[in-house]
């Protein structure tokens, strides 16, 4: 019998961590390929340290000629990144980092399954959704993700100008009868100017951030607090620790509050699974619980290299279901054609919709006009419904 009582934890990081810092460079070289062509192959890593950003992976066009001038915009493209997440010290700045490109073609022999509208890999993806939060996400991630926006937009507005890009949050909830009713701990990192400040008044600026995001009465006298619990953060971002993309795997999902198939998303095109199918049972999984079949919901889909059909669907509703799992598993492929080539037209993949997905989380977004986060709707409930 699972737990209803319990505290549990999830960490985010801010677009300035190293790592995410990778991650945005990578989805902002995806996006420019596929500006220019809706089949565009892109895998693309990117790793960055101290001034030096180095790109590398692989990368394809129909047309040759377009393909050479697209990779000759990667270094505008990385110094765009980097001057919108905020970098401007001594040892990471946009406009003096240096600036490696090591893209080149995509393989043929990767190519020749892809083309046959298979799987890009094999491999297991995992997609959640439960009812701790009207985003349908749990709790820890999602409010650990919204610190950290906010912050973002204070520091960047200048509302609070000794900000600066590099940060993480943890956030402990204590759950009582499996809803999420006290934060036990917070932990705040951000980096700061070069002005002496101790940790508390780095506190005195974030507190009254946090106190506005989580949702009141979770906050209590017994609630621990640790910002920059070491003291002074000043040298951060890929100067103070190198950076890599895909590196922040369960960040960028569900903060460990379910599996996770390995794969990350980052620049990558949707033709690979990695992405497009945890996207797809994501969107199963938050259509399922949106319906109400369900209180929480993990959804798992395999494929093999070059195969158009997922191996395998899994549903567990973890004891919440109205209907056994295995009806809603029947239903799933009645609702949604869960090949590559399916799910990027169903949910409109081929589009340059990714840098914005590359910070505070691919999942519990709202989805946008130009089919930003098509994933995060719930227009599959009524299929659902007749489909059980």
């Amino acid at each position: 019998m699972s737990r209803t009582d319990y505290v549990f934890t999830s960490e985010s990081v801010s677009e300035g961590h190293p790592d995410k810092v990778c991650d945005r460079i990578s989805d902002a070289i995806l996006d420019a390929f596929l500006t220019e062509e809706a089949n565009a192959r892109v895998a693309c890593e990117t790793f960055a340290t101290t001034n030096c950003v180095v790109v590398g992976g692989e990368v394809g066009l129909s047309d040759p000629a377009r393909l050479s001038e697209t990779l000759g915009r990667v270094e505008s493209i990385v110094r765009d990144c980097v001057k919108d997440i905020g970098y401007e010290q001594d040892e990471f700045h946009w406009n003096t980092l240096q600036v490696q490109n090591l893209l080149h073609p995509q393989s043929a022999h990767i190519a020749q399954g892809v083309d046959r509208d298979g799987a890009g890999d094999q491999g297991i993806m995992f997609g959640y959704a439960c009812r701790e939060t009207p985003e349908l996400m749990p709790a820890p991630i999602q409010y650990s993700h919204a610190i950290l926006r906010r912050l973002a937009e204070v520091r960047k507005s200048g509302e609070q100008p000794t900000l600066r890009p590099d940060a993480k949050s943890q956030i402990s909830l204590r759950y009582e009868d499996s809803k999420p009713v006290e934060v036990t701990s917070i932990v705040l990192s951000t980096q700061h100017s070069d002005i002496a400040q101790s940790s508390d008044d780095i506190r005195a600026i974030v507190e009254p951030y946090i106190r506005e995001t989580l949702p009141s009465g979770w906050i209590t006298a017994k609630t621990v607090w640790h910002v920059n619990p070491t003291g002074t953060f000043v040298i951060g971002g890929p100067d103070g620790d190198a950076g890599l993309t895909g590196r922040k795997i369960i960040v960028d999902t569900y903060g460990g509050a379910a599996p996770h198939g390995g794969g990350a998303f980052s620049g990558k095109d949707p033709t690979k699974v990695d992405r497009s199918a945890a996207y797809a049972a994501r969107y199963l999984a938050k259509n399922i619980v949106a319906s109400g079949l369900a209180a929480r919901c993990t959804v798992q889909v395999s494929y093999a290299i070059g195969v158009a059909e997922p191996q395998s669907i899994y549903v567990d509703t973890h004891g919440t279901g109205l209907v056994p799992d295995a009806v809603i598993e029947q239903a799933v492929p009645k609702v949604l054609d869960l090949t590559p080539r399916g799910i990027r037209t169903h949910l409109g993949l081929n589009r340059p919709i990714y840098a914005r997905t590359s910070a505070y989380g691919h999942f519990g977004r709202a989805p946008e006009a130009d089919g930003g986060f098509s994933w995060e709707r719930t227009d599959l409930i009524d299929a659902l419904k007749a489909a059980v």
